[in-house]
């Protein structure tokens, strides 16, 4: 049985706290920190029994081998040295911290204590993401040429929240350069960003943007086109396509429902999923799994420290370009 407390209780760790505590065996989550009254009843609802607003309730409680931390994401870093520290395993939601160098410094301490780490990044995990890998490896599609990835959300998220994101392409890109790395099986070499504010003036005041175009280049000679946006007005927009030398492989948007309707006018289809607790909820539960298979069984995790990393390194260099309007080189 593994024992796992569980730091922030708001949107992603209720995902974590359900599925812990509902979908999977041979895992307790026996104590919850969260500041506010509502995330606390939320996991007293569910079977936890200590909970508090005192990271100490984690630290100092010898039963717990691991814990999820999905607390805000200033908060990070601070957390997982802490569990770190206390010998607990860590699963860190992204990204790992707001500064590039205390990112770095809280990885590089964490492997000194040889304490496992894994970083949040559930696409990964996605059903249709994991097949479009294997069938890369298997050298379907042959050697890689070229990556698109289109990632819009359906609308933009509070100011309040803009505000301590640190910024579109830390907050959300982030998962498409993770992606861009897992599906190309390579390493960046150059970042040239481009972004605007589009859809909310306020955004821009806040000091962000809504919309952005990347294009990075690989080690392997490949390119890669993320295309961004914080609002879409038919739901949750997720697309892939890779293109290599003995064809393409695409993913497209799952639908609420299969639904399709002929008449003399067209076709019909049903809706875009609403976001993405709904487009993702098998991965988050898969991603979770993964975590805890690993501890189980110890083996490395199947998203490292040093995953996060390579990620943030990217968004910084993309912060820079889109600064400076120039590609940046990761070389």
């Amino acid at each position: 049985m593994i024992k796992v407390g569980i730091v922030g209780v708001g949107r992603m760790g209720r995902i974590h706290l359900e599925n812990l505590s509902r979908n999977m065996k041979g895992v307790e989550v026996i104590a919850a920190v969260n500041p506010g009254k509502e995330g606390q009843q939320f996991a007293l609802n569910y079977g936890v029994k200590n909970v508090s607003d005192n990271i100490n309730t984690i630290i100092e409680n010898p039963e717990i081998d691991a814990v999820i931390i999905s607390a805000s994401s200033n908060t990070h870093s601070d957390y997982a040295l802490m569990c770190a520290k206390a010998g607990k395993a860590v699963f860190c939601e992204k990204p790992i911290d707001m500064s590039l160098k205390k990112a770095s410094e809280t990885i590089a301490f964490i492997s000194e204590l040889n304490v496992p780490i894994m970083i949040g990044f559930n696409q990964r995990f996605d059903s249709n993401f994991s097949k479009v890998k294997n069938e890369i490896v298997s050298g379907k599609i042959g050697s890689l040429r070229n990556l698109h990835i289109i990632s819009r959300d359906p609308q933009p998220p509070p100011i309040s929240y803009i505000k301590t994101s640190g910024g579109l392409f830390k907050d959300m890109t982030i998962h498409d350069f993770d992606m861009a790395r897992f599906i190309m099986g390579s390493e960046v070499t150059e970042v040239f960003a481009y972004g605007n504010c589009l859809i909310n003036s306020a955004i821009g005041e806040a000091g962000d943007i809504d919309s952005a175009t990347v294009l990075l280049k690989f080690e392997n000679g490949a390119t890669a086109t993320i295309e961004n946006s914080r609002e879409t007005s038919y739901g949750y927009d997720q697309r892939l396509e890779i293109f290599g030398s003995k064809g393409a492989i695409k993913v497209e948007n799952p639908l609420k429902s299969n639904l399709n309707i002929l008449t003399a006018n067209g076709t019909e289809t049903d809706c875009h999923l609403n976001f993405f607790m709904d487009r993702y909820k098998a991965s988050y539960l898969e991603e979770m799994t993964a975590f805890i298979d690993a501890l189980k069984n110890n083996k490395p995790m199947p998203v490292s420290g040093e995953d996060g990393l390579k990620a943030m390194i990217i968004a910084e260099a993309a912060n820079k370009s889109l600064a400076e309007n120039k590609p940046i080189s990761l070389l």
